[in-house]
């Protein structure tokens, strides 16, 4: 079994905190651009083995094209419900990344952003892959029997 999610990076991070003197506003500087990318990821959640890729104006993952060859293949394919994120390890090997990687920093480009994602991505353990995925906890709903 397999579980896929895709997050995208923005050049322009997710601000998660700041500071301002009392009773001033904060001052948030920005660029003015804000570049995108896409990372796909894969995650067996029984081994934590994973795999990150980098897309451009990929098409969503239901096209016809990837359903047939899903089927070639002899893959079965198991759509979550949308907007249920705590269903998908991967989705929560995102929000890990995204609040350690992303939120607060300001990457020179989009290509650096994506280098960090993929490294940091690669880097974890198997164990810190699958803690951190949710896979681990006691009620992880593809826990084996």
């Amino acid at each position: 079994m397999l579980v896929l999610d895709q997050t995208i990076l923005r050049l322009f991070p997710p601000l998660r905190s700041a500071w301002s003197r009392q009773g001033q506003q904060a001052r948030v500087r920005i660029s003015g651009e804000n570049a995108k990318a896409v990372l796909w990821g894969v995650l067996n959640p029984y081994t934590g083995h994973r795999l990150v890729q980098v897309l451009d104006k990929a098409s969503g993952h239901r096209t016809p094209a990837s359903k047939q060859l899903a089927a070639q293949l002899g893959i079965q394919l198991l759509w979550l419900p949308t907007q249920a994120p705590e269903l998908n390890p991967m989705d929560q090997l995102w929000r890990d990344f995204k609040r350690e990687v992303s939120a607060n920093h300001q990457y020179l480009d989009i290509a650096a952003h994506v280098d960090a994602g993929v490294s940091w991505v690669l880097q974890l353990s198997p164990t810190e892959v699958l803690r951190k995925a949710g896979a681990l906890a006691p009620g992880f709903w593809l826990r084996k029997k």
